[in-house]
């Protein structure tokens, strides 16, 4: 066969390729991407990713900018530290496939009385425990704010693909696992990058990133 033909094929293979990465189910190229290493920060430190501000848009806005309703729940932490979880599995953002978790920016108040009216409580493989909301508050807390997002991408992503998109990280810290976090506090972002699972990107307020990493200082 001509060799030109064979490089035609190729490249036109290729083409076909990245057109169906880019552009899943046919969409077009979007204006605003949503993917994980563009982060922006207005004047006041308020970060935007994938198309959404942290401490500043509503579970509302969340569900309308993913066109998911997801999942909410209360969740117990083993230490007894309570929390509001909204979980949208496997979204299509910006043509990366990837589970994403909402983390609502609540009082402990606020927390309590949500508690109080949950309808069931389920045990978790983890030591946590799964509350199931009543309906007052799952309609009410549309519009609360989010205060953390966690990005869980289905590929498994190189480290070297991590470090020509996001940087050089300004620090590292290895767990006893052989997982290694990369801190970008300036961007309120941990990058944890696991050797034998999934990434994990968290996001928060750059004030709030030393309270996101403290844990980590503790060990």
């Amino acid at each position: 066969m001509d060799r030109k033909l064979i490089f035609g094929i190729i490249a036109l293979t290729l083409i076909t390729l990245a057109l169906a990465i880019v552009l899943p189910g046919g969409r077009s190229i979007e204006q605003k991407p949503k993917l994980p290493w563009i982060v922006t920060l207005d004047k006041a430190g308020f970060p935007t990713v994938f198309g959404l501000t942290i401490g500043k848009s509503t579970l509302q806005e969340v569900r309308h900018n993913f066109q998911e309703q997801g999942v909410t729940s209360l969740f117990i932490s083993p230490a007894g530290k309570l929390a509001v979880e909204t979980y949208f599995q496997a979204l299509y953002l910006s043509g990366l496939k990837a589970d994403i978790v909402v983390t609502l920016d609540l009082q402990q108040a606020q927390l309590d009385a949500i508690y109080n009216r949950g309808l069931r409580i389920s045990q978790l493989e983890s030591g946590a425990k799964k509350v199931k909301l009543s309906e007052q508050d799952l309609d009410s807390l549309a519009q609360g704010v989010i205060g953390h997002i966690t990005y869980i991408p289905a590929a498994d992503l190189a480290e070297e693909l991590i470090r020509s998109r996001f940087g050089e990280p300004q620090n590292r810290i290895a767990e006893k696992s052989d997982m290694v976090h990369w801190l970008y506090p300036e961007k309120g972002l941990d990058i944890a990058l696991n050797p034998d699972g999934k990434e994990v990107f968290q996001y928060v307020l750059p004030a709030r990133f030393a309270a996101l990493i403290a844990p980590l200082l503790d060990k």
